[in-house]
């Protein structure tokens, strides 16, 4: 078994803390590019599905023989619960 000596530890460390610094130093260069490219392609597919659901609004010419009923966004009256009969109390002198 070999034991590790005071040079390995050092050039251990030595290589850890510069491969940090070198990571740290891609991280500035490169991590802005990619937030920038993320950020104009999630701005490509919004503007691409903004365009698409204002195309087909437009698109839809509504016949003047044909009435449609749009039955899902209509709203159902509530019904109360009712617990009990409610009940007059006088008071008496």
């Amino acid at each position: 078994m070999q034991t590790a000596g005071f040079s390995t530890v050092l050039d251990t460390l030595f290589v850890i803390i510069t491969f940090y610094y070198i990571f740290k130093f891609l991280a500035k260069l490169f991590l802005p590019l990619l937030v920038k490219k993320v950020v104009e392609k999630a701005g490509e597919n919004f503007h691409k599905k903004q365009q698409y659901s204002q195309d087909n609004s437009w698109n839809k010419t509504p016949n003047n023989d044909e009435v449609i009923y749009n039955t899902s966004n209509t709203k159902k009256p509530h019904e109360t619960k009712k617990v009990g009969d409610y009940v007059d109390y006088e008071e008496i002198d």
